[in-house]
């Protein structure tokens, strides 16, 4: 708002112009929604009072120190995130109401997910059919909307990293690729939040390498160079992923152990749908798996108990997800937090340096 409708009628001011670059406009946008974020949560936990019920098949620890923790925190990094960007993008450019739209849409599915959970007073929310079917839908709205926005010479191609030049071209295909990769990100990230802080700083680190890589992508000079797909007008997303780092930064200063308040579905449906999102409108789908390879560990360890357990009735894990199988081992929850925010950190190195191996 503040690009389209304030900005040009401040021109005549000098240094107004630094406005307009998207760098600076990253930067003001994780301000924003990190004060944001600090504004709002004191309150919002004062004043919420509901509280999700803690798993009876998870660490017993957890229904002595967790119990009576208000959640849906996540609905102030949503708000925050949106809002923000709402702020400081361009809001002529339809990748960034794109994202905005997933990511709100999501953020519904999670709060009616959450609500359930409050209402019943049960570890269970909504139906898994139920959920499952409106990510779908959503995760293929969104992914048909992105591929009418883009060129031609890119539209419905599926490209790959580290082989140059080899695209798959079918937009059934592609349609059914992205809206996996947006529903098992959105999953991924959904399971991997089940400890204080545990999925939000490794949400922050994606979001930087997205920034990053979206900027690349939207800039014809940098994608030429690094040989990946040109973009045109992808470069606004990085505001959006500044957006999500700061309203994140904010969750997690409440958040961390001891938790204050906890993020719920309706923040990590949403937030790893929006990563999904993020991937797809980027061209770099496949590197969201190494980024994000601690979210793919997680969602891995879990459809591996459930396959393993159905077919042998035995565990390979004490527990899944795999943050619970290192916690029934007697590691400190604190460690394992720790522990995994260096894998992912280390995860997120490797999917940066892909850019250069093409």
């Amino acid at each position: 708002m503040f690009y389209n409708f304030i900005l040009p009628n401040l021109s005549a001011i000098s240094g107004m112009n630094l406005f307009r670059y998207i760098t600076f406009r990253t930067f003001c946008a994780l301000l924003t929604s990190l004060i944001m974020a600090f504004i709002l949560y004191p309150k919002f936990i004062r004043k919420f009072h509901y509280t999700q019920p803690i798993r009876d098949d998870g660490p017993q620890s957890h229904l002595v120190t967790k119990q009576g923790t208000p959640t849906m925190g996540g609905a102030i990094i949503i708000a925050s995130t949106i809002l923000s960007a709402l702020f400081w993008g361009d809001m002529t450019n339809g990748y960034l109401i794109a994202i905005i739209t997933l990511t709100f849409s999501y953020s519904i599915i999670g709060f009616f997910d959450d609500y359930a959970k409050i209402k019943r007073k049960s570890s269970a929310g909504i139906s898994g059919k139920r959920k499952m079917f409106f990510q779908i839908l959503f995760a293929l709205i969104f992914s048909y909307f992105v591929e009418l926005l883009r060129a031609p010479s890119i539209a419905g191609c599926l490209a790959f990293p580290f082989v140059k030049h080899f695209v798959i071209n079918n937009l059934p295909f592609l349609l059914i690729f992205t809206t996996f990769v947006i529903v098992g990100s959105s999953n991924a990230v959904n399971l991997t939040d089940g400890l204080d802080g545990l999925a939000t700083f490794p949400t922050m680190l994606v979001a930087l390498c997205f920034g990053i890589i979206s900027y690349f992508a939207g800039h014809i000079v940098f994608a030429n160079y690094l040989n990946i797909p040109y973009v045109a007008g992808a470069g606004e997303i990085s505001i959006f992923c500044g957006a999500m780092i700061g309203a994140c930064l904010g969750f997690l200063w409440y958040n961390a152990p001891p938790a204050a308040i906890f993020m719920g579905d309706t923040g990590s449906l949403a937030l790893g749908g929006a990563l999904g999102g993020i991937s797809v409108i980027a061209k770099h789908e496949f590197v969201l798996a190494i980024i994000g390879g601690l979210f793919v560990i997680e969602a891995i360890s879990v459809m591996l108990q459930v396959f393993y357990f159905k077919t042998t009735g035995k565990r390979i894990f004490l527990m899944a997800p795999i943050h619970h199988h290192f916690e029934r081992k007697g590691w400190n929850e604190t460690t394992v937090v720790i522990r995994f925010w260096i894998i992912s950190f280390v995860f997120a190195l490797i999917g940066l340096a892909t850019l250069k191996i093409r």
